[in-house]
């Protein structure tokens, strides 16, 4: 598996941000949530109520706001599709402090110095680094917190043949499209995790942590393409490749069992305005 959230790649030099937005219904989907404990570990690191201001930045399909919003408190998310950002309204019209701003994070007019958390779910990484934690600490009141997470899939490692099969389906598709040399894909580790969550200090932030959670999902063939459907940098691939390309790794699925497990790291990175 690959995409922009699991793995780095080469610039594509496309505006993949905007490519989410044509994929609605199926990225709302076929997308997953996150696990229970990284809210815990959130809302453990900083209090949430009903009187709690909240920003969420790249909103989605709101995969990762309804944990947020059951705390009561008053949310403002912030979405750069305006598909998105209509089935967010439309999702989440019976919670009174939730609205939308459609548009990009960076050109958002936020109050300063007056929310208690910003988080952004697998969606902080279209923002650039400086504009994006300048932005976050001059919006955050004084002890308020920014929660970065996203969730980095990848084929699980007990179907090695599998991945083989896999490898050479995205060497002959999505590495020749994208120009990326055959085994030079990065997956997600620790180490990782630990560089991200130092990146902050740089901003004026204090109090950092980070922590990691597991879980694994069992797709069918047909599911597992779906999936990579909701991928930006595999949407933007040209049709007539893409189709042949997903076709290929439906096929490999079948002939390796007819279903294809995925492990996710989610990485949750937690900072402080002091």
């Amino acid at each position: 598996m690959s995409d922009t959230d699991g793995m780095d790649i080469k610039d594509n030099r496309k505006d993949l941000g905007s490519i989410f937005d044509t994929a609605v219904s199926l990225y709302d989907r076929m997308r997953p949530g996150y696990a229970a404990e990284l809210y815990d570990a959130i809302f453990d690191y900083v209090h949430i109520d009903k009187d709690s201001r909240v920003v969420e930045v790249g909103s989605g399909s709101g995969q990762a706001t309804l944990p947020v919003l059951k705390t009561g408190c008053h949310l403002t998310a912030v979405e750069y599709g305006e598909n998105f950002s209509k089935l967010l309204g439309d999702k989440f019209r019976e919670y009174p402090g939730f609205n939308v701003i459609t548009g990009r994070f960076e050109e958002a007019e936020l109050p300063g110095n007056s929310y208690d958390l910003i988080f952004s779910a697998t969606a902080f990484h279209w923002v650039p680094e400086d504009v994006g934690y300048t932005k976050v600490y001059s919006l955050l009141r004084k002890g308020g917190a920014f929660a970065r997470f996203a969730n980095r899939p990848r084929i699980g490692k007990d179907a090695p043949g599998l991945v083989r099969e896999i490898d050479k389906i995205y060497d002959e598709y999505y590495n020749r499209y994208y120009d990326i040399r055959s085994g030079t894909r990065e997956w997600f580790t620790e180490e990782k995790a630990k560089e991200i969550s130092r990146i902050p200090s740089k901003y004026g932030f204090e109090d950092i942590k980070y922590r990691l959670f597991y879980r694994e999902r069992v797709f069918t063939s047909k599911e597992y393409v779906q999936l990579l459907g909701t991928y930006s940098d595999h949407i933007a691939i040209e049709e007539s490749t893409r189709n042949a390309f997903f076709s290929k790794i439906e096929d490999a699925i079948e002939h390796n069992g007819g279903a294809i497990t995925i492990s996710d790291t989610m990485d949750l990175e937690l900072a402080r305005k002091v």
